[in-house]
């Protein structure tokens, strides 16, 4: 099982819902750990019965809200962490005390994902100093514009934290209409990307070809177009 680390303060609930979707189309069984202080997938996410910590089906996707580790996971599962039926595990990280827990040092890969509204950029950051280890990571950044000033920015908020930038950089738009289709995609239950924008949609398309370089290409872009 591979584990896959998405930190920040930044809402990016939906974001990880649709790299799972686009990786379970691709045939790989997948498991979201929404391990955040807010919970949002237990909110966004049909459950017939949530309880304090539990797994529930959504979109092919397992997700599992509430566990502090995956030997919790596990453990609900009556099984072992080395037996876990998943190719991919995707966690939803927005504390440094989650990201130990879950030994995110130990993933293929792992994003920073923030905007530059002030408390996103500055919580996150706060997550990033408070890591006792090193982390290699890319950035995952949703602007309104593609800016180097922003890029510096981060890096001088972040001088001093032990997290090692990878070279690529991952932009996203802020525009209304992807926030509108995300919206509209929770009120049916639904993952649909018809009306997200073409950046969004790209940006999706280069997380997943970080999470694995053999993902890459006219398939991808192809699975992304249909769903």
């Amino acid at each position: 099982m591979k584990q896959v680390g998405f930190v920040g303060a930044f809402d990016k609930t939906d974001l990880i819902i649709y790299i799972a979707k686009i990786l379970t189309v691709l045939g790989k069984r997948v498991l979201i750990a929404d391990t955040t202080i807010t919970q949002k997938a237990k909110y966004v996410v049909p459950a017939l019965n949530p309880t304090l910590s539990y797994i529930t089906e959504f979109e092919e996707i397992d997700i599992a809200v509430g566990f502090k580790n995956v030997e919790a996971i596990a453990n609900y599962t009556n099984r072992s962490t080395e037996t876990l039926e998943y190719d991919y595990l995707l966690l939803d990280i927005d504390s440094a005390e989650s990201a130990m827990n879950f030994r995110i040092d130990r993933s293929v890969q792992n994003f920073f994902v923030t905007s530059f509204d002030t408390y996103d950029i500055r919580r996150g950051v706060e997550i990033l100093g408070q890591f006792q280890t090193p982390i290699k990571m890319t950035k995952v950044l949703f602007s309104k514009e593609v800016s180097k000033e922003d890029d510096e920015y981060l890096n001088y908020l972040s001088l001093g934290a032990k997290v090692m930038w990878e070279d690529d950089r991952i932009y996203f738009p802020l525009e209304m209409g992807d926030k509108t289709a995300i919206i509209n995609n929770q009120k049916v239950a639904k993952v649909r990307f018809e009306n997200l924008t073409s950046m969004y949609k790209d940006g999706m398309e280069f997380i997943i070809a970080k999470i694995d370089h053999t993902l890459q290409g006219p398939n991808i872009r192809k699975i992304i177009k249909e769903i």
